[in-house]
């Protein structure tokens, strides 16, 4: 599902912010990016989304090597075969928490299909909140709200980057669950970059960036 080949990301080749010389992940397989702050998670989390370019080597995501699609064909692709959850949430703050959803489904080229938009919000939790914009909705509220996105088109692969983060027990539990399911079901892989030890118990695959674990 992702190969990365001499991997390097930064302003100058000669100090990069990342380098990897080859790390792979088969299909279906789950994986927590563990490591401490600013050691690159977000940093390798971006270059699988194909949001960033690598200075140097291959970002290889189901198949397609990233670097070889323009940028309009790597947003299409991001927006079928990718789910991403950022820590910002970028949700777009002038429509809705279900409008945001369906808009994800009109940037990948899908049908706008309220009734999947609706069950993926429902599941988080969000029923009563589907008309309220970003402001109007808590933290927590807001990143259910940005899971869902992520999920509303049956990625292929699926990355997070501190999704439970804002969550109390209850939510983060019930937010890893759907994650987890809702990449089953799509037979996604899924890749959760975090800090939180909740989710460390439950994830054992581990890949520590900048050595640590």
């Amino acid at each position: 599902m992702i190969r990365l080949e001499g991997l390097r990301f930064g302003y100058r080749l000669d100090a990069p912010v990342l380098q990897l010389d080859r790390f792979e992940l088969a299909e279906g397989r789950d994986l927590l990016i563990a490591g401490p702050s600013g050691c690159g998670k977000t940093t390798l989390l971006h270059l699988i989304a194909g949001l960033l370019v690598p200075s140097a080597g291959r970002v290889v995501v189901d198949g397609q090597d990233l670097a070889a699609l323009s940028p309009a064909a790597r947003d299409r692709f991001r927006g079928r075969r990718i789910g991403i959850v950022l820590q910002q949430f970028h949700l777009l703050p002038t429509i809705t928490a279900m409008q945001n959803l369906l808009v994800a489904q009109s940037i990948a080229g899908l049908p706008v299909d309220r009734g999947a938009a609706t069950s993926v919000l429902n599941a988080l939790g969000i029923d009563e909140r589907l008309d309220a914009f970003p402001h109007q909705l808590s933290v927590g509220q807001q990143q259910r709200v940005a899971i869902a996105r992520a999920l509303v088109n049956r990625p292929r692969l699926v990355l997070a980057d501190e999704p439970t983060s804002n969550l109390d027990d209850v939510r983060c539990m019930q937010a890893l669950d759907l994650l987890e399911s809702q990449a089953r079901a799509c037979g996604a892989t899924l890749v959760i970059a975090t800090h939180d030890q909740r989710i460390k118990a439950r994830m054992p695959n581990h890949f520590a960036v900048g050595g640590a674990a």
